[in-house]
């Protein structure tokens, strides 16, 4: 068991316990602006010690050093995480180490954990390109002492602590279909009685966050919208490789030139399929693409007339959160379903049960289950301009 590095660092904060959701976002950078369709709250100062009572003495986190591991690096999502991280970081007194690899695999994740293991860091704070493929990693970790939490896209429940989610499968997957029904709307198509036919682009199936999103959009989709057709029910997957996402878009377009919707759960893929799209000369008029990036990464593509709207939500906001709870647990504090954990500069986030995000999940009894964002967020060319990430 590793050793853990106990600095005399046992400072009078305290905190109340008790329910409330994940909420109130401070960081005036990471605001919603006041006409978008995100829900904003005032959170604390980052500066403002936690409430004095509750159910004991709080551990500080500060000291602790936390691996930041993406997918990939390069990507402009993961880039704007550790941004995130990194500045909220400062604040927190913490040491947030990005470690990533430039491919979207098993194997360079599996390297990179391993390398954070030598490097003695207190905690990891990971997005999973295939939960399976860095399972034994992440035990190995464990064993060793490291506290590991994952963000963005999650491991197996028993082999992290905290899961940091965008929102559960149901939400998000609502959300990409109806981003998916405005722009189908925007170009004259009535999506309840004329009949449409889509196709989902994302990075692989076993991403556990996408892939869940999209079984969830799929379930809506047959509920209210059977006359909606899936042209490749095994969808189309361009494993998180920007080139590839371009070929694979390309693919979907040729594969199915009278295609109406493309729904892209992927900020690699979106960026790509709308590529694909302007190289065939394709406008929001023709193709009805959407799905989850950054707004940079495509505010020239709606400028274009390529696309209506699209959606994500607060990466910088997920990837601080991310590191906080993981080094909040490394410094010794024990957390269980229902606890709150009061977060400077983000607000009071409440942990929940793993299955709120898998109904097959179980809970431990302490130190596991899920954290969720409190908002997300739809752009379009009225709004787009005012978010800078």
């Amino acid at each position: 068991m590793k050793l853990k590095r106990l600095a005399a660092l046992l400072l009078a904060m305290s905190m109340m316990f008790a329910l409330a959701a994940c909420g109130n976002q401070a960081n005036e950078e990471s605001k919603a602006p006041e006409n978008s369709t995100a829900v904003e709250s005032k959170a604390p100062d980052a500066n403002t010690p936690a409430p004095e009572g509750g159910d004991g003495d709080v551990k500080p986190v500060d000291g602790k050093t936390v691996a930041f591991i993406p997918k990939l690096t390069g990507n402009a999502f993961f880039e704007v995480a550790n941004t995130g991280a990194q500045e909220f970081a400062k604040d927190w007194g913490i040491n947030v180490e990005y470690m990533g690899d430039a491919t979207a695999s098993a194997a360079a994740q599996v390297a990179v954990i391993n390398n954070a293991v030598a490097q003695g860091v207190d905690a990891i704070c990971i997005s999973t390109v295939d939960a399976a493929g860095v399972a034994d990693a992440l035990k190995a970790a464990m064993d060793a002492g490291i506290v590991v939490c994952t963000w963005d896209s999650d491991a197996a429940a028993d082999n992290r602590a905290l899961m940091v989610s965008q929102g559960t499968p149901e939400v998000l997957g609502a959300m990409l279909v109806e981003l998916a029904v405005k722009g189908l709307e925007d170009r004259g198509v009535d999506p309840e009685k004329d009949a449409v036919k889509y196709a989902w682009h994302y990075s692989q199936a076993t991403v556990t966050d996408q892939n869940s999103w999209q079984v969830e959009g799929e379930k809506l989709i047959k509920e209210k919208y059977p006359n909606w057709e899936n042209v490749h029910p095994d969808n189309y997957y361009s494993e998180q490789d920007a080139e590839k996402s371009v070929t694979i878009g390309e693919a979907v377009l040729a594969d199915n030139p009278d295609i109406d919707l493309i729904i892209c759960n992927d900020s690699t893929a979106l960026p790509g399929q709308l590529q694909a799209a302007e190289n065939k000369g394709l406008t929001k008029d023709d193709v009805t693409i959407t799905g989850f990036a950054t707004p940079n990464a495509i505010k020239d593509y709606c400028k274009n007339g390529t696309l209506f709207n699209w959606g994500l939500w607060d990466c910088k906001i997920q990837g601080g959160l991310g590191c906080y709870v993981a080094a909040y647990i490394a410094a010794g504090n024990d957390v269980k379903v229902g606890d709150v954990i009061s977060v400077p500069g983000i607000g009071d986030c409440e942990v929940m049960p793993n299955n709120c995000l898998n109904p097959d999940d179980s809970t431990a009894d302490t130190n596991n289950g899920v954290v969720l964002l409190p908002e997300r967020a739809i752009f379009n060319a009225e709004n787009m301009d005012q978010y800078d990430f």
